[in-house]
């Protein structure tokens, strides 16, 4: 006999499963963010931009595949912060404030599983390719436009909401809790958001998943690229690291989970590729090879194998732990051809290189990013470019 599963335990699997996929696996972060309650008296799903809320009846009837895209839509609203960045859109027209952020995070929940086997909206969802490449903000001033034409013409819904058969969503926006929060509590919540995000995005290089273009160019404006890479390399670290219960893992306490802390082992190999192909300056090739040194000199990996490459691999360094500080003046760069960085992993396999991790770093403008059987991180210096594999930051400015 099959014992049916609570709507609570359908939402923890739901979370645990997206958590463990490759496409979904970099909200996980943005999952633990937060309480989750299952609440009786709530007629569909909700947040506030930390919280997340689950109608008890509205759970009950959804199959798996809207389960998990009902997560993913709440969980969406928390990594873009919709309730705080465009609480000034709500207090001019709540309905149409809900609809264009659930027009912008839909598109991107059907975008990232197009045949709809492993996750689906809810009915009832908004949902218009017109608004593909919008930001909310954007959405809002055509749907506005459109309520305004309508009255024009004598037509609409007389509650400010365009009558072109749109749905005006199936969840709610709890934007009043969200603005009775303090300065001090939203930039405290955009912390932990952004630095959620960031993990998320070192989680889905290591499992071959990748970040979404929205999210990755909304991140873009705020994050600092030299936190991200010494978070991915000292993820590299930490597993690597041994375990011990005997102090647990204050990170966690203050939520009542109780994780291992790390006695830690240095990193071995690294591999860093460098785009010695024309476009990337000697400026930017200064800024990075000076991070890497810092960063070298906190974690100390066994070694650095650094590697200049175009369309092949033109110069090939060894950096030994205690070198680090003679790279800056010894190395050579070398290079000046087209840009293929899929050179940099068959070179890494011809010569049997047995790196932790790869750090790159190029303009972006390839044709392939390549095969890689190691976690890689991108150091993109243009914008709006993203890898298909590996962490994928914009280095520039």
């Amino acid at each position: 006999m099959t014992t049916k599963l609570t709507a609570e335990q359908r939402v923890q699997k739901s979370h645990v499963a997206l958590m463990n996929n490759p496409k979904y696996c970099m909200y996980s972060g943005i999952f633990m963010l937060g309480k989750t309650e299952v609440n009786d008296d709530i007629p569909t799903a909700g947040t506030d931009g930390r919280n997340t809320y689950y109608g008890r009846k509205f759970v009950d009837k959804l199959d798996e595949r809207e389960l998990k895209g009902l997560i993913l839509h709440e969980n969406l609203h928390k990594a873009f912060r919709h309730t705080t960045v465009w609480k000034h859109l709500y207090k001019e027209n709540p309905k149409i404030a809900n609809m264009a952020c659930d027009f912008v995070i839909n598109l991107m929940i059907v975008d990232s599983d197009t045949d709809g086997k492993e996750v689906t909206l809810p009915e009832g969802g908004c949902y218009d390719e017109q608004y593909r490449g919008m930001d909310a903000g954007e959405v809002y001033r055509k749907l506005k436009q459109e309520q305004e034409q309508e009255k024009k013409n004598g037509k609409g819904n007389g509650d400010g909401t365009p009558s072109e058969e749109k749905s005006t969503g199936f969840d709610e926006h709890d934007w009043d809790a969200a603005d009775e929060m303090s300065e001090a509590d939203k930039q405290e919540l955009a912390r932990e958001i952004d630095q959620a995000l960031r993990q998320g995005a070192i989680l889905a290089g290591k499992m071959k998943g990748g970040m979404p273009r929205e999210l990755t160019e909304a991140m873009q404006a705020k994050i600092n690229w030299r936190e991200v890479l010494r978070d991915f390399v000292n993820s590299i670290c930490a597993d690597k690291d041994n375990s011990t219960w005997r102090r647990p893992n204050r990170r966690w306490v203050d939520q009542d989970i109780y994780m291992p802390s790390a006695v830690g082992e240095a990193v071995g190999s690294i591999v860093v590729g460098i785009d010695t192909s024309g476009s990337i300056g000697q400026a930017e090739i200064g800024q990075f090879l000076g991070e890497l040194v810092s960063i070298c000199n906190h974690v100390q990996p066994e070694s650095i194998e650094l590697v200049y490459w175009d369309t092949e691999v033109a110069a090939h360094e060894t950096y030994n732990r205690g070198d680090y500080e003679a790279l800056m003046s010894s190395t050579k760069p070398a290079g000046g051809g087209g840009t293929d960085p899929r050179c940099v992993p068959a070179y890494i396999a011809d010569k049997k290189l047995k790196p932790e991790c790869v750090i790159m770093l190029t303009d972006g403008y390839v044709g392939s990013w390549g095969e890689w059987s190691h976690p890689v991180f991108w150091g993109i210096t243009s914008k709006r470019i993203t890898a298909d594999c590996g962490v994928s930051v914009y280095i520039g400015d």
